[in-house]
């Protein structure tokens, strides 16, 4: 085997190696595509419990354990607590504001009703037809 030929080997195995090796760094998985699971999907579990009553009912198949809930309600229940009662400023300021007419809405659509210039964005808003909001839409003006 002449020198030239061992030459164009060691190219030719070289470029195959480093073509191999690079084909492995693929992020689509390629040829050995599979699933793979959702590290940010898992949960923990709440402990096994003995119940101090052997007289429960089984639960349904695939309901929600009673005692733990989803995770967004865990989420949820993290973020911002529980029901909280309210303070005594807002208690104070609901109880001077005193209760809303029930058609202040009809009276606020009136063009009788004196109000405030806020603008044209307010004036379209109150002008807006009455609908179910089925074709609404939101739009920024540019």
């Amino acid at each position: 085997m002449s020198q030239f030929s061992r030459r164009k080997a060691t190219t030719l195995a070289l470029l195959t190696g480093a073509s191999a090796m690079l084909a492995a760094c693929g992020s689509n998985g390629g040829i050995l595509a599979r699933e793979r699971p959702d590290e940010f999907a898992v949960q923990r579990q709440a402990p096994l419990v003995v119940p101090p009553d052997f007289n429960l009912v089984p639960p349904a198949p695939g309901a929600p354990r009673p005692a733990e809930g989803t995770a967004g309600e865990q989420a949820l229940e993290a973020l911002f607590g529980g029901p909280a009662p309210r303070s005594a400023v807002e208690t104070s300021v609901l109880d001077r504001a005193g209760a809303a007419d029930p058609g202040i809405r009809s009276t606020v659509g009136d063009p009788q009703t004196n109000t405030v210039a806020k603008g044209s964005v307010t004036r379209d808003i109150v002008a807006a037809p009455e609908g179910d909001g089925q074709y609404a839409q939101a739009v920024i003006p540019g």
